[in-house]
């Protein structure tokens, strides 16, 4: 996908910028989270085969990420959606979720699920995943209940 202003590319873990704004992205829900509740890959994870990810990027900057981990062929699950926090407001986070929504159902896939946190640093994010129509729903997968973590899927 792309626009005047930033083009979304297949990859990019082995880019030392993507892996600085990945650590960023794992140090920020760690510091923001309670113990046990941080649920987002760490560069290693990201490169499994179920994942797919993706670096948005504005000329030759860096602006945001996003992964799509296959649960099963009929379910996916948004994974690393992360935003550069000076690009925040700017559309790269909704360009990156039509993206992963996109694959999603060129893959066939029916439904796709995200974990994200329940508390205020979070609910930019829900607002953004509720305006694609996600709902919340109960703990997917291998997920647990957790009053930190909210769940939220979309039928496809």
């Amino acid at each position: 996908m792309e626009d005047e202003t930033f083009r979304i590319v297949d990859g990019g873990l082995d880019d030392p910028r993507v892996i600085e704004l990945l650590v960023r992205h794992m140090e920020t829900n760690i510091a923001v989270t309670p113990p046990g509740s941080v649920h987002a890959f760490d560069v290693a994870r990201l490169k499994h085969p179920d994942v797919s990810f993706w670096s948005a990027w504005r000329g030759d900057t860096l602006v945001g990420v996003g992964a799509l981990k296959t649960l099963d062929p009929a379910h996916g699950e948004v994974k690393s959606m992360h935003t550069l926090s000076e690009a925040r407001r700017s559309g790269i986070g909704r360009a990156m979720l039509t993206h992963i929504i996109a694959v999603a159902r060129s893959r066939g896939m029916k439904r796709l699920s995200l974990e994200t946190g329940s508390f205020e640093f979070f609910r930019p994010a829900v607002a953004l995943y509720e305006r694609f129509g996600f709902v919340e729903c109960e703990p997917f997968a291998d997920y647990e209940p957790d009053p930190n973590s909210t769940f939220m899927t979309l039928e496809l």
